[in-house]
């Protein structure tokens, strides 16, 4: 009996001590400070494996499944991570909007991915809005996490069109997610949105943020498909704004503009990633508990390139019927060419589709002509290669005449508007040089930026200045009036690009979104199987002689290999000088024999020819990801004359003048009239601005 008394007390003993180790163990844990992640992904646009449709081959630098690799490290340095979405998802690539977002009834591979990859929240971008409210509908039902849009409301009564807000708990700590779409949907999907307002995103954010605070938010991140600065005077659609006007917002991921942003406005974090899922913003935060209350007392943001990440294999297998679906999707016979649309080249690096009417750009514009009932149309090469070659065509052969998603528009036009569209379109040509043995290409132009025209009759005369070089146009055989009222059949960005520098003004009366150009194309062959190429040569470029008796040497010698086309600095655009044969002779470089057989005996005596103008010039990005209103490529110009009291600045890609104007600490206004800028919301990579003394 005593022994049990005394093992008994031995044992009270023990767990008395035992708790009073635990006790002070436990206190800790309450006043230990916690580190919490959200992870950020932005404009994915569909691409849910590293692949490529277009090119028919993996890609290193973009994909979900290079992006789950880094969540999935992420989550096992810290279990307290969120992982949100804010927009520009379900659309982008051939398997979205070829393939998928055409049939309501087949569940979409981008929720289903995502729910696999067990995201958190999602808000809805512009391109969500593509589809119409019905695809809206359906991926919030798909979704196992919330689909957000706190300022996307119903006109008839106010209510939200999804969940403004949600709140999620880790780790004790309530985090508040709130969603913002972009506000100026309306203005690319007007027709399709006509039910709904769209406040801005400062106001939004004034109306949830005390209801967040009141249903327990600790810490507000905001999830917004907007850009850093506002993208339109007085839209209150800036992360910077948000920032400044709420500080008490932990962070904000930002987007819509495919760049890279990461900044700390007062002590609110900003984030933004490059588009395709080609890098993930990472907010980290570690809060302290003080009298119940959850306190950051340190943050940082910071962007990581999926690039030297291994892609997921359990994703990539797991999404394998999506991808192998596309994969038999693009490669499905539709048709039959009889002979090479292409011509092959004169000159080895010189396509003959930008240099002579040919049966690719013909084919292109025979489409956008039926399909919109325009009168004329205009269309680019978007590839040196670009072509339709004999034999079976599939839905992957189309890529090579057009390898980007755009949709059809159809515009009403003057002939002013449209004479004006067709000089932007000729500065792509340098200006002839006598002594020039081929037609050469401004070089602050990309080739996928000269359009063709189809539907009127007209001359490029090469040897007259940029802005000078539309000539003879005629229109249904009379000669082209400024007066002339004429429907226009164009893609989707390029005439974002045409309204946004004002050479046309009008509004279209045919829109295809969502369905593309591409599949206009595969429609158009279906229904004129076989086809074979057909060119009226309705155009020709006059005012360059290429009568030079060293022409066939020369383009022997760039046969050969021993003589190049020049390219632009940065690589990106071929041939962008010409080959001037006085030149080489002066320089030494045609042997004597040479010269001899050509019967050249003696130097010419004129002076050396001038560099070949390279014209100013306005560009127009044709891209998949790219938004409605397009930032055009500008030559790099100085002013002529700079004031003492000014600071030269050059424009960097993504710049617009609210963020240089945070830069210099001035209203971008003053710098607006300080350049006279005619368009403050056109300025370009590489041009020089002065910043007036502050």
């Amino acid at each position: 009996m005593f022994k049990n008394k005394r093992l008994l007390s031995m044992l009270i003993a023990f767990i008395m001590v035992l708790g009073i180790m635990i006790v002070p163990s436990k206190t800790f844990a309450e006043d230990e400070n916690v580190k919490l992640t959200v992870i950020g992904t932005t404009d994915i646009h569909a691409n849910i494996y590293n692949y490529s449709y277009e090119d028919r081959e993996d890609v290193d630098n973009l994909g979900m499944a290079k992006i789950y690799t880094i969540v999935q490290k992420i989550r096992e340095e810290n279990p307290n991570t969120l992982l949100i979405d804010n927009g520009d998802t379900i659309q982008g690539t051939i398997l979205s909007d070829d393939l998928y977002n055409t049939k309501l009834e087949l569940k979409h591979p981008v929720i289903d991915v995502m729910n696999f990859m067990k995201y958190d929240s999602m808000t809805l971008g512009n391109h969500e809005f593509n589809f119409g409210l019905d695809m809206v509908k359906k991926i919030e039902e798909e979704a196992n996490f919330p689909i957000l849009a706190a300022n996307a409301t119903y006109k008839k009564d106010g209510s939200c069109l999804v969940k403004p807000y949600v709140i999620k708990e880790v780790a004790g700590i309530k985090v508040g997610i709130l969603g913002i779409t972009n506000p100026n949907i309306p203005r690319w999907d007007g027709p399709k949105v006509t039910e709904l307002d769209f406040a801005t995103p400062v106001d939004t954010v004034k109306k949830h943020i005390g209801e967040m605070k009141s249903e327990g938010a600790d810490i507000i991140i905001i999830s917004s498909h907007i850009g850093y600065e506002e993208e339109y005077e007085g839209s209150g659609d800036g992360a910077a704004l948000i920032a400044e006007s709420f500080p008490e917002v932990a962070a904000i991921l930002a987007g819509h503009a495919h760049v890279t942003e990461n900044h700390k406005v007062g002590n609110t974090l900003i984030g933004a990633a490059k588009n395709a899922g080609e890098q993930v913003v990472r907010f980290d935060f570690e809060l302290a508990k003080k009298n119940d209350a959850w306190t950051i007392v340190d943050s940082e943001v910071s962007v990581i390139d999926v690039k030297e990440y291994e892609a997921s294999k359990e994703l990539k297998e797991y999404a394998k019927e999506y991808h192998e679906n596309t994969l038999d999707f693009i490669d499905e016979v539709i048709g039959e060419v009889v002979e090479d649309f292409a011509p092959p080249s004169e000159i080895p690096g010189i396509p003959e589709a930008q240099i002579k009417d040919t049966g690719v750009i013909d084919l292109i514009n025979d489409v956008q002509l039926k399909y919109t009932g325009a009168d004329v149309a205009g269309a680019a090469l978007f590839s040196q290669n670009s072509n339709l070659r004999k034999g079976d065509v599939t839905y992957a052969n189309i890529f090579e005449i057009y390898k980007y998603p755009n949709t059809l528009i159809g515009i009403e036009v003057t002939g002013a508007e449209l004479k004006a569209y067709m000089e932007w379109s000729a500065n792509y040509y340098n200006t002839f040089t006598p002594g020039d043995i081929n037609l050469s290409f401004n070089p602050n132009i990309r080739g996928y930026n000269y359009d063709m025209f189809q539907g009127i009759d007209y001359k490029v005369d090469v040897s007259k200045p940029a802005g000078e070089r539309i000539v003879d146009v005629k229109f249904k055989g009379e000669i082209l009036k400024d007066t002339d009222k004429i429907k226009l059949g164009i893609n989707n960005y390029r005439y974002g690009g045409l309204k946004s520098m004002g050479i046309i003004s009008g509004e279209p009366y045919f829109e295809s979104d969502p369905k593309s150009l591409r599949a206009y194309i595969a429609d158009y062959i279906r229904e004129n199987t076989p086809i074979s190429p057909k060119v009226d040569n309705n155009w020709e470029i006059i005012g360059a002689d290429f009568s030079h008796p060293l022409r066939e040497y020369l383009i022997g010698e760039i046969e050969a290999g021993r003589l190049e086309l020049p390219v632009s600095e940065d690589g990106r655009s071929y041939n962008a000088k010409a080959i001037n044969a006085d030149d080489m002779i002066k320089q030494g470089l045609i042997p004597d024999d040479v010269l001899k057989k050509y019967g050249i005996d003696t130097v010419p005596v004129e002076e050396p020819a001038s560099e070949p103008v390279q014209e100013p010039t306005t560009e127009l990005a044709i891209e998949p990801t790219t938004e409605p209103t397009l930032e055009p490529e500008q030559s790099t110009s100085e002013p002529a004359s700079t004031p003492e009291e000014a600071t030269k600045y050059v424009v960097q890609p993504g710049d617009v003048l609210y963020k240089i104007g945070w830069k210099y600490k001035m209203p971008w206004q003053k710098i607006s009239e300080f350049n006279k800028l005619a368009n403050p919301d056109l300025i370009f990579p590489n041009q020089i601005l002065l910043i007036p003394s502050n």
